[in-house]
């Protein structure tokens, strides 16, 4: 009786953590295996480079093209080793993560709210670390890294789209007319960003690109 009692307690235990646990869409999926992919291919690819370059000085990236567009420049400068060791060292466990997640709801996996607040703060602080490197690159050093523009925008698509996941599904607070955007429009909010950010690109550098 007790045996049953406790594999029937188990049982509704189980149901309750399933109607807790939320998936995400086919599309939502893909967009986080994408992002999360194009983040761990810029941070492998500079990673190897920043090897290359420890090993020689005088070595010149494939992406150095010009005076502004210079991974060289970024890769030697005290930004790029903010905690002691390559940033893009850090990018390629993060963005790792983000891949398995995607892929993990293309099998039918669910979450728990945890897990997708805790997603959130991860991609939280990647935008904000984005955000202070870009600062960065535009006005101290004053060279752009491609990959680097690269591993932004992914960063900037998987933190907004998981934002909207969170606020749609009640794990993020937020009034009916958020809401109601975001199931529409979500693409917009990226966009911006991603727009105000080449903005920023293009007058920082404006006499070289219009000469």
């Amino acid at each position: 009786m007790a045996t049953a009692l406790d594999e029937n307690t188990s049982a509704g235990e189980e149901a309750d953590r399933a109607r807790d646990a939320v998936g995400g869409g086919r599309a939502f999926a893909l967009l986080l295996v994408i992002t999360g992919a194009a983040g761990l291919l810029a941070a492998w690819v500079i990673t190897l480079d920043k090897f290359k370059l420890l090993e020689d000085p005088g070595f010149t990236p494939g992406c150095s093209l010009n005076p502004v567009v210079s991974c060289g420049n970024i890769m030697k400068s005290e930004q790029a080793s903010v905690f002691g060791f390559p940033n893009p060292m850090l990018g390629l466990v993060a963005y790792a993560v983000v891949v398995g997640v995607g892929m993990g709801l293309m099998a039918g996996a669910r979450y728990r709210r945890w897990f997708w607040l805790g997603l959130n703060a991860g991609t939280l602080f990647g935008v904000g670390f984005c955000t202070w490197l870009q600062y960065q690159s535009l006005y101290s050093i004053g060279s752009l890294c491609l990959w680097c523009c690269l591993a932004w925008a992914a960063t900037i698509l998987m933190f907004w789209y998981v934002t909207s996941h969170n606020v749609r599904h009640g794990m993020l607070p937020a009034p009916g007319w958020l809401r109601g955007f975001l199931d529409e429009f979500t693409w917009v909010l990226p966009v911006l960003h991603i727009g105000i950010i080449g903005m920023l690109i293009l007058t920082r550098w404006w006499d070289f690109w219009t000469n």
